[in-house]
């Protein structure tokens, strides 16, 4: 056993990564109870699987599959379109139930984050695991899915052992069992290392998570850097990352992506796709009270290939009146007549905070003052009213495209309760019970 690990006690501290098992499609048989059992899938609204329940995984369909692919293999898949409403008020409820068990709880994604339980054995009067298995039975019997929850000494481990078990598994991973534990790990089960860091460390001679921590430090430094020094300390149980409870306030990149329901070859159409893609990078990126000093676009065709163009900005904003002007002339030299097209994407780079930009002395400030007041108005009513209720003249060519079985919604968009709109719902899940 390497230096640094024979003498580490069970759990100096605790951390759990706890994993919801096929979150979508298990959020869809919860609140359709005659799904349960049956092979099901998200992603209608796409034509490629989102997410596949365990009874659709059993008969190797996976995410990513072609839908038309997939119901050729199974012809009594049930396909959904994905309800990303639903599946977002499940995933605060489950965060919720960790929380009753430790304050110290950071949302990772939608259906994963890790909690820090060290020191509440004496609250609860259970073991660290027996308290893992309490949240996992609240979540299961509240929400009616299941999660898998890994426990170790850091996040990285905490996060491998999660992935050992699923659907609903739990996996221990005390110090002295670290070792045991990695040397059955391939390198790529590790989360931080890419399919090139596999390659490089193999040609090394490295094969599995133990050989790589039973290096030097200083040749994990050497190699691959601070990365490769802040894994090579989690996998050894010293953790370098540690448990927040923050919400994500800073961002390197902020993009956004929409695959369109039909392909289509309609230049309005897809143009306005675009727009409502800058549109909603600019909601988020003000949000955070962010600007933008570079845009990329691209344009997904038919078949797949995807072609782009990006442009510095002679000033960093975060209005659409100024960004999409820019777009357009992208969009112009991307664009090709007769070519049919499956997504739009728009991308925001050099991000810096709003309260820090200053503008420089020759700028036309008048412009850009009145574009502000624009702006906020527009945000002001959307605030209000609803996202994109306001919104950039090429957004009526929106609903011109050809309607086809991927434009069903999912049942919470269409079967509204009392004074709701498509726009403005209460925050509550829906049971469908048949009658």
């Amino acid at each position: 056993m390497p230096d640094g690990l024979a003498y580490l006690d069970s759990y100096p501290q605790a951390i759990i990564h706890f994993d919801g098992d096929a979150f979508f499609t298990s959020v869809e048989q919860a609140i359709h109870p005659e799904l349960k059992g049956k092979p099901v899938v998200t992603g209608k609204e796409r034509g490629i699987i989102a997410c596949a329940s365990y009874e659709a995984k059993a008969l190797g369909i996976s995410r990513g599959i072609m839908l038309h692919d997939a119901i050729r293999q199974c012809p009594t898949l049930a396909v959904l379109p994905s309800d990303y409403e639903t599946y977002s008020l499940f995933s605060k409820r489950m965060f919720d139930i960790t929380r009753r068990y430790s304050p110290m709880v950071e949302e990772h994604s939608i259906d994963e984050g890790f909690a820090d339980l060290s020191g509440l054995r004496r609250l609860f009067r259970a073991s660290y695991e027996e308290i893992a298995r309490r949240i996992q039975a609240s979540i299961q019997a509240e929400l009616g899915i299941t999660v898998s929850i890994g426990l170790s000494l850091s996040k990285s481990l905490a996060k491998m052992a999660s992935k050992y078990r699923k659907p609903a598994g739990l996996t221990t991973v005390a110090g002295p069992d670290i070792h045991a534990f990695l040397e059955q790990a391939p390198l790529d089960r590790v989360s931080g290392f890419g399919p090139n860091t596999v390659h490089l460390l193999t040609k090394q001679g490295l094969k599995t998570a133990a050989d790589f921590i039973d290096k030097p430090e200083k040749w994990a430094e050497r190699l691959l850097g601070k990365t490769g020094l802040e894994l090579w300390n989690e996998l050894r149980g010293q953790p370098v990352h540690r448990v927040s409870t923050e919400e994500k306030s800073s961002f390197f990149t902020i993009s956004k992506c929409k695959t369109f329901t039909a392909p289509s070859d309609d230049r309005d159409f897809i143009w306005a796709k675009l727009v409502r893609n800058i549109e909603s990078a600019l909601i988020k990126a003000r949000r955070y009270k962010l600007r933008t000093g570079l845009l990329a676009v691209a344009l997904r065709r038919q078949d797949l290939e995807v072609v782009g163009l990006e442009a510095r900005l002679n000033r960093s904003t975060a209005s659409p009146h100024e960004v999409v002007p820019i777009a357009s002339r992208l969009f112009d030299r991307l664009f090709q007549q007769g070519v049919t097209y499956r997504s739009t994407l728009a991308f925001l780079g050099k991000l810096e905070s709003d309260t820090s930009h200053q503008r420089e002395l020759f700028e036309d400030n008048i412009r850009i003052e009145r574009l502000e007041t624009l702006r906020q108005a527009m945000d002001q009513v959307n605030d209000q009213y609803g996202k994109h209720t306001v919104s950039l003249g090429p957004s009526l060519f929106l609903d011109r495209h050809r309607r086809t079985a991927r434009d069903d919604q999912p049942l919470r968009k269409t079967d509204l309760l009392h004074g709701e709109t498509h726009r403005q719902r209460l925050y509550l899940p829906r049971l469908y019970l048949p009658v």
